[in-house]
């Protein structure tokens, strides 16, 4: 591209300085030969002026009566009725001089002839004047072209660099500009699209670390509850029960995949139903049965009953087992689960014996990454966003005991 600019700039010039210069050495070439022999008629016209004069006061007329207006290298003739002629200087050699004739009144001729080599060496002068500056003019234009075309260039491999980046994984937007509006306004879509591809690449990361620490729980308690199926295979009743309650606990979990990727694509997409909050708590209890015995734990039951909330069950679940599991993993002895009314809402409350939250973090534990022992981060965080896309929200009542709270919308038919 750059080879093509230049030439192209390098070709405009050319034809520029051809259709400039030549008309004009033509004009200059004219002018300078116009100008000679306007001289050499004006020396014709004064010596026949003097000659005339001459004649008229009966002098005689001789070479020494002009010879001073004759300048060098001129010849001048003059030729008088009935007289020889008369010659001052030396006739220029060729026939390509200068030549001028002037008639008097007395029939007397006055010729000057001037050689033309003064006016070949201005006309050369002249067209060398004009070469040098044709030639510092493709100079000029050269040096601008190739400025240009590096001017223009190095953003086109600039932006070709980003391009190249982008496609590589790395989208981050370098936010330059080259003062080219065309060139400005590629960058400045590049940078947009780098900044999607950016948000779109930490929306997917976020959603594969939101879906593998949500399903650990779930899968976790699946399998315990297949272990306990296959450990009590000789008793028909309890086998049945036992698959009944593993395959609800597939249908919550293939429920929390689909709100996870839901909540992903539209967090503003309400599913929100009334719902017997008892059903949900009741499922919870079920499920965390076994690791609480495992674990020597208890969860406690308190507050109110038969409240119908507004929500979506499956997330709802998934929030007070996330705060279960965080009790679990971070607190100790019973874990009470409380629920009571907050004016128009209810509120469940998970609460436990342990140390608390340490006050350093306070409410900085429902952040991504932030965790007051060595977990990842993520599950209040995820949790937090969940009530907030359904409606509700999570918070931290008290960091010791510590105390989280689930504020759901509650049903006018409660």
């Amino acid at each position: 591209m750059k080879r093509r600019m230049i030439n192209s700039l390098l070709g405009v010039v050319l034809v520029v300085v051809v259709v400039f210069c030549v008309p004009l050495a033509l004009v200059e070439k004219r002018t300078i030969v116009n100008s000679a022999q306007e001289r050499t008629d004006a020396a014709a016209v004064r010596v026949l002026g003097l000659v005339e004069n001459r004649l008229a006061n009966h002098e005689l007329v001789n070479a020494r009566s002009f010879d001073s207006q004759v300048a060098e290298g001129s010849y001048v003739e003059v030729q008088l009725p009935g007289q020889a002629v008369v010659s001052v200087g030396v006739r220029p050699p060729g026939d390509h001089l200068l030549k001028a004739t002037e008639y008097g009144i007395n029939g007397e001729s006055v010729t000057v002839e001037q050689s033309r080599e003064d006016v070949d060496h201005e006309i050369a002068n002249m067209l060398l004047l004009l070469g040098v500056v044709a030639l510092l003019a493709v100079q000029a234009a050269v040096a601008l072209a190739v400025w240009q075309a590096k001017r223009l260039a190095r953003p086109l491999t600039d932006l070709a660099e980003t391009a190249e980046r982008l496609g590589s994984g790395d989208p981050r937007p370098r936010d330059r500009r080259y003062g080219v509006p065309e060139l400005d306004r590629v960058a400045e879509v590049l940078d947009v699209s780098a900044e999607r591809i950016a948000r779109m690449l930490t929306a997917e990361r976020r959603l594969a670390a939101d879906a593998s620490h949500q399903l650990r729980t779930p899968l976790t308690a699946l399998s315990m509850r297949l272990e306990e199926i296959t450990a009590l295979a000789e008793d028909p009743e309890t086998v049945k029960e036992e698959a009944t309650i593993a395959l609800q606990q597939v249908e919550r979990l293939t429920d929390v995949v689909q709100r996870l990727l839901t909540t992903q694509r539209d967090p503003r997409s309400p599913t929100a139903v009334a719902f017997e909050l008892d059903e949900v708590i009741k499922q919870q209890v079920e499920e965390w049965g076994p690791t609480l015995r495992e674990k020597g734990r208890v969860l406690s039951l308190e507050g109110l009953h038969g409240v119908i909330a507004v929500g979506t069950p499956g997330t709802v679940a998934q929030v007070l087992a996330t705060l279960i599991e965080n009790s679990l993993m971070h607190g100790a002895g019973t874990i009470t689960l409380r629920v009571r009314p907050s004016g128009t809402s209810v509120v469940v409350e998970v609460q436990d014996q342990g140390a608390g939250v340490p006050p350093e973090l306070g409410n900085r534990v429902f952040e991504r990454a932030v965790s007051g022992r060595n977990s990842t981060g993520i599950g209040l965080a995820v949790a937090r966003d969940l009530a907030e896309a359904d409606g509700g929200r999570l918070e931290l009542l008290s960091l010791r005991p510590p105390v989280f709270a689930l504020f759901l919308g509650r049903s006018h038919e409660d």
